[in-house]
């Protein structure tokens, strides 16, 4: 048994601005509207998004807390002094 995959066409009505947007992304990469909508609702779909580089915190090498903080007596001696 065969399955054969047709393209479908459907049409999709969005804004005028989002359509502009759209086209500009798709020259920009080279590539079709059909195919970053596609591309889209593929990722949208199968649960998974596309990842952006998060850059680590900075850090100032303070060291170790001066007091523990589950303890509230050592607290309050730390912000008295």
């Amino acid at each position: 048994m065969q399955i054969e995959v047709l393209d479908m066409k459907t049409t999709l009505n969005i804004s005028d601005a989002l359509a502009r947007e759209l086209q500009q992304e798709a020259a920009r990469r080279r590539t079709t509207m059909s195919e970053l909508v596609e591309r889209a609702l593929r990722e949208l779909l199968a649960g998974t998004r596309p990842t952006a580089h998060v850059p680590s915190l900075p850090s100032y090498g303070a060291g170790l807390a001066p007091a523990d903080v589950a303890n509230r007596e050592a607290l309050y001696e730390v912000m008295d002094h």
